[in-house]
């Protein structure tokens, strides 16, 4: 991979061992700076990626470099090598295995591809201000989704820690978390207790080899590190729940960050008719195609029917999950946009009443098991379907979603 920039790596004392891996790999330059000079590094060389030997940091050296680092543009990669304690949001960590350093080379080089995606779409932005001010105030571990297994003892509070940094979908078995995997945006796993090391080797051995999953953070909380697998984001985190939460957090923050820039590529290329939150249709998009939908609908007969699926005002990330999970797995000749009353409306074209209803009971049923926020219940949404009449217009068919909608909730 093409990179700009140098690699900065700081130690206390003498040169890690993993500096010299970095230059083997022909990463370079590599320069090495210690903590006194770390700052003033990073400021003249802006450099494409900075590692820590973070074993020997004192805590105020590495919380300020961070904080530097966090507001440098485009992104820029912060790894923390054998931490010693929690890290800040944006410290990536990596637990040096025997001396091998490959996990960490192939750690680098997919950061360095979330710095390339960042940097890409600041150039497209260029010249729009509003869009490269909302880009910098979107905050990636806000809207990241963290996929927690287990059936042991740390489980509960694992859910509870991880819960109030993030969106939480909980699996007790493996075959359910593969159905998560499958029909969610999921940012992150951690595997918990309960599962023998041959069903652990097993799963991480399926996540390795299918090309959807190779990139996501993998998160143990026990066990051995088996540097074998192919997945670059693999890190044994064997602590306190707390401190599992918080040191797999930057991981689960860079691929949510990532995911975004994705959505936001996707939304240019669309002519900024995708909300780069949901992947759904922007609301201006939405009415705009739901009136020439009805339109056509009328004009040259067939059926269509709406769906509202209406979310706990006091959840505001239900909103924002259920919207993926619909842009996710939606028919193609469907549409939808997220409003601002917290609903998701979702159009479904050539559909009758009692189709629309199945297919609407599908989806909401795959909202039920993911909680938000702090500590929060599970939320599920309530869904009201309507199907158009030939008097309809646009204004009228919602007026009566929203009527329906009134009468569910009393």
């Amino acid at each position: 991979m093409s990179q700009q920039g140098p690699i900065i790596v700081v130690s206390r004392a003498k040169r890690p061992p993993f500096a010299s891996a970095l230059d083997d790999a022909k990463l370079f330059p590599v320069i090495d700076a210690n903590w006194a000079d770390a700052s003033h590094a990073v400021a003249q060389l802006a450099p494409a990626a900075v590692l820590v030997a973070s074993t020997d940091a004192v805590d105020p050296g590495l919380d300020a470099l961070a904080g530097q680092i966090a507001a440098t543009k485009p992104y820029l990669p912060l790894i923390a090598v054998d931490p010693a304690g929690p890290l800040p949001d944006n410290a990536i960590p990596f637990a040096q295995s025997g001396g091998n350093f490959d996990r960490l080379l192939a750690r680098l080089r997919a950061a360095l591809r979330v710095r390339t995606l960042h940097a890409t779409v600041l150039r497209r932005l260029d010249g729009d201000p509003p869009a490269r001010a909302a880009l910098d105030d979107t905050d990636p571990a806000r809207d990241a989704t963290v996929l927690l297994i287990g059936r042991g003892g740390n489980y509960p509070s694992l859910s509870v820690a991880l819960g109030e940094r993030m969106g939480v979908v909980g699996a007790l078995s493996l075959e359910a978390a593969a159905k998560h995997l499958n029909i969610r945006d999921i940012d992150g796993i951690v595997l918990g207790e309960g599962f023998t090391p041959r069903v652990e080797d097993a799963f991480l051995t399926v996540l390795a080899e299918d090309a959807r999953f190779r990139n996501l953070p993998v998160v143990l909380t026990s066990g051995a590190l088996a540097p074998a697998y192919d997945l670059p984001n693999l890190e044994v985190i064997s602590c306190e729940p707390d401190r599992i939460a918080a040191n797999a957090l930057p991981l689960i923050r860079q691929h949510a960050f990532e995911t975004y820039l994705g959505r936001m590529l996707k939304s240019m290329e669309a002519g900024g008719l995708l909300d780069p939150r949901t992947g759904l249709l922007t609301p201006s998009a939405f009415n705009r195609d739901f009136v020439t939908a009805i339109s056509q609908t009328l004009s040259h007969g067939g059926g269509l029917s709406v769906a509202r699926f209406a979310f706990d005002a006091g959840h505001p990330r239900a909103q924002l999950d259920g919207g993926r999970i619909l842009s996710r797995l939606m028919r193609q000749m469907d549409f939808g946009a997220a409003q601002d009353d917290g609903s998701v409306l979702v159009v479904f074209a050539e559909t009758d009443l009692r189709t629309a209803h199945s297919i609407a009971r599908r989806l909401s049923s795959v909202m039920r098991h993911t909680s938000h926020g702090k500590r929060e219940a599970q939320s599920e949404p309530v869904v009201t379907v309507a199907t158009l009449l030939p008097s309809d217009t646009a204004k009228s068919l919602l007026a009566r979603l929203t009527e329906e909608a009134r009468r569910a909730a009393c």
